[in-house]
């Protein structure tokens, strides 16, 4: 992908998250794209090149990751609102580590980044000489289940998209 066409399209979906046209918000949207892709450049070098095939299947396995993500994302709202609201008691708040398994970085870069999406449930590290990932969750008092959740979730949906 050339550079003018992956800054039209960072700039871009930073104008649709600010439902912004005006001249000055454009500018800002083409200068932060800028910087973001000349600050991710050396990471993107170091990406593995994908053929076309490869990148076919992994946008045909995208959209149910993202529902995944989205199902989880609503779960964990209705866990947090029922808290909040004191229609259920925050029981056992804690950390939980979850193994990386065969994840690259990526994967546990994209893993976090679902964590964090979800209400109720924080990565707070990540210890690559254990190989698990320290989650913070709104209820840990079933730390076995929520493994084997995460588990699940990379196997089923996350590995075929972004391993």
């Amino acid at each position: 992908m050339s550079r003018v066409v992956a800054v039209i399209l960072l700039a871009g979906a930073y104008l649709l998250t600010l439902a912004s046209l005006d001249p000055l918000d454009i500018a800002a949207a083409v200068v932060i794209s800028v910087v973001v892709l000349a600050g991710l450049r050396a990471f993107l070098l170091q990406a593995p090149a994908l053929g076309a095939g490869e990148v076919a299947r992994r946008a045909l396995h995208l959209p149910a990751f993202a529902l995944v993500i989205l199902r989880e994302i609503s779960v964990g709202t209705w866990q947090v609102a029922a808290i909040v609201a004191g229609l259920r008691p925050l029981a056992r708040p804690g950390i939980v580590q979850v193994p990386i398994g065969e994840r690259t970085p990526n994967g546990v870069a994209v893993t976090a980044l679902a964590i964090t999406l979800s209400p109720g449930e924080l990565l707070v590290d990540v210890d690559w000489s254990r190989r698990v990932m320290l989650i913070h969750v709104i209820d840990a008092g079933d730390p076995d289940g929520i493994r084997e959740r995460y588990a699940r979730v990379y196997e089923r949906y996350q590995r075929a998209v972004f391993p």
